[in-house]
């Protein structure tokens, strides 16, 4: 489906773009264009890619024109771009707002205009139950993605559907490099809550999540990828082992705006989710503003039905999560070199 195609990532000097530069950059697609504000990792990777397929855009999804800029072409769009940081977003809440819920109406608005086939929106477990600004944002995200792809209609020329995934292993401002840090430097492995469990995913997961929904998705369409969770204590653990180390853990209590858990589908969506093997599919509200007829009878059955949540997903082992973190190329690079 991407043969002779443009692709055009908002973000694309994230974690996840990289990712998808890697898988894609030796197929038949006809270009890949990577759309960031910050022109350093643009310089990076061009210099270590070296590879005529990829375009730079410098822009931001605050501004519709330089948005519309990069768009002229193209037939699909990873939307990627979204500040991500739970601290950061909690004590600038206004910035989160103007990047991940105006940026995105921008892009879906510029991708509309310019006759995109397919989008594709990236969201966050925090997401789903938010308790903090960045969630809450992201919450915002999905749901103006939503509201986009009902106004558009089923016969529009672009679909709109999203995806949330939790936690990705290793991702720039992650616990994962952060631990290995300390325990290079000698330092304590600073942890918020031993008993916290997050979804453990890797970067590939994220990038066959996305290309699912691209395959399958119909427009309004929430994604979801099931996935194995573990608690922060035993992911620290199975770096110490990996790493020979005896480093300690020091507890240091949780951050503004953490959860002791990630959901990645409520229980809501649940009621109305379809199973799709290793994915769940939530089909978008079909309901319009007429909403008495919703409120004469309700649907007793959702009151028996539970979230999906990192507490009670298949919850991993010592040795399963040293198995999983074996799979991240930047762990196996570091044990070689020891």
């Amino acid at each position: 489906m991407f043969k002779n195609k443009t692709l055009l990532i908002t973000g694309g000097t994230g974690s996840f773009g990289n990712a998808v530069l890697t898988r894609f950059i030796d197929t038949d697609i006809h270009e890949i264009r990577v759309f960031s504000r910050d022109e350093k990792k643009q310089d990076d990777m061009r210099h270590q890619l070296q590879n005529p397929k990829v375009k730079y855009y410098i822009g931001d999804v605050r501004d519709k024109r330089s948005i519309d800029n990069a768009m002229r072409g193209v037939d699909y769009v990873f939307h990627a771009a979204a500040l991500k940081q739970v601290p950061s977003c909690e004590f600038f809440p206004i910035e989160a707002v103007k990047t991940n819920v105006l940026g995105t109406q921008n892009v879906l608005d510029s991708a509309d205009e310019h006759g995109v086939q397919k989008v594709i929106v990236l969201s966050t477990d925090k997401a789903a139950y938010p308790i903090n600004a960045m969630g809450i944002s992201k919450a915002m995200m999905e749901k103006v993605a939503i509201a986009k792809a009902r106004s558009l209609g089923d016969n529009a020329t672009t679909t709109i559907c999203c995806t949330r995934y939790g936690n990705v292993m290793a991702s720039r401002g992650s616990v994962i490099p952060l631990w290995i840090d300390q325990m290079r430097a000698n330092k304590d492995i600073t942890i918020t809550d031993s008993n916290m469990t997050r979804y453990m995913m890797t970067l590939e997961d994220a990038v066959d999540l996305v290309l699912y929904a691209f395959e399958n998705g119909n427009s309004g369409d929430l994604f979801v990828q099931k996935a194995p969770a573990a608690t922060l204590e035993v992911l620290a653990n199975a770096l110490r082992e990996l790493y020979k180390t005896d480093t300690s853990i020091k507890v240091i209590g949780t951050r503004h705006g953490e959860k002791l858990y990630e959901t990645l589908v409520t229980r809501e969506e649940m009621f109305r989710s379809e199973d799709m093997g290793n994915y769940f599919r939530i089909p978008a509200d079909a309901r319009d503003l007429n909403y008495d007829k919703y409120f004469s009878k309700g649907q007793e059955d959702i009151s028996k039905v539970e979230d999906y949540h990192s507490h009670n997903t298949h919850r991993l082992n010592l040795e399963e999560m040293k198995e999983l973190l074996l799979k991240l190329e930047m762990i196996r690079k570091d044990l070689d070199r020891d």
